[in-house]
């Protein structure tokens, strides 16, 4: 994980900012262990609204609607651990290395952040290392522990996508997507159960975008270099914008994911 020795060089939280860090349930027993990088549209006193109106801050640009609901659903369902962040995605994205472009947006679908532009190299160390590092930090040692506990983990990174893009027009005519990498085992496994379950639904591999080492960083940076399995997981947003829907995708997605888990571990390459 990158790291930084200036961390008291330039400061972007102040005390009345909310940590980053949300702990859910920490101590499920659930092999299946829930991230939800996403889930807060937070924004740091010290840069007001961003420059970004109102309504916009309601859009997919600033966080993964629904996803939050969802997650904290598949906790309760699965007796799951899951860790979320607060802060909005136009802040930083806590799903980007820190070397990405779209770590800190200048615009996002169409959209310009204005506090973003012509950001300075210590703000965005700052907003890196207060805001993203201890969510991954937060991640990595509750998978430490859990380790050392002789405790298996499945990870599952929780999400949600628009049907529209607005500023390519892009539609997005299906329901769920279920994306990995390198390792296919619990996404492939996630499919079957899913769709057994959900033949109504329309799912895809590797939809509205494929994992790689710098359009995400829990699946690589927690997945991947521990030889872990692991899925991270869509949802259209419009299905999931009130409790309602969140409570239903939640039911959805419990037992099947259950099921995968089970079927992974009984497997030789399961662990």
């Amino acid at each position: 994980m990158l790291r930084f020795t200036d961390r008291d060089t330039t400061r972007v939280l102040t005390a009345g900012d909310p940590d980053p860090v949300v702990r859910v349930n920490s101590e499920g027993a659930s092999t299946i262990f829930l991230t939800c990088e996403h889930a807060g549209r937070a924004v740091p006193t010290a840069l007001g609204d961003l420059g970004v109106a109102p309504e916009e801050m309601e859009r997919h640009i600033a966080y993964d609607v629904g996803a939050e609901g969802v997650a904290r659903g598949l906790a309760e369902r699965l007796d799951a651990a899951l860790i979320l962040q607060r802060y909005s995605r136009l802040v930083i994205d806590c799903n980007r290395p820190f070397e990405a472009k779209d770590c800190i947006v200048l615009q996002s679908d169409g959209t310009p952040v204005p506090a973003n532009a012509d950001i300075s190299d210590s703000e965005r160390r700052a907003r890196y290392v207060e805001i993203h590092q201890p969510l991954h930090e937060a991640i990595a040692t509750a998978l430490d522990r859990r380790q050392a506990a002789g405790k298996p983990s499945l990870l599952v990174s929780v999400h949600s996508f628009t049907p529209v893009m607005r500023a390519t027009g892009a539609v997005r005519d299906f329901e769920l997507g279920l994306l990995y990498n390198r390792d296919a085992r619990l996404a492939e496994r996630l499919v079957e159960t899913f769709r057994a379950a959900n033949p109504d639904v329309t799912v895809k591999l590797n939809a509205p975008y494929h994992v790689d080492d710098i359009s995400d960083y829990t699946i690589p940076a927690h997945g991947e270099r521990r030889g872990i399995p692991h899925v991270l997981i869509e949802v259209r947003n419009d299905l999931i914008n009130d409790a309602r829907g969140q409570q239903e995708w939640a039911e959805r997605l419990a037992k099947p994911l259950r099921l995968a888990a089970e079927n992974l571990e009984g497997t030789p390459d399961g662990h």
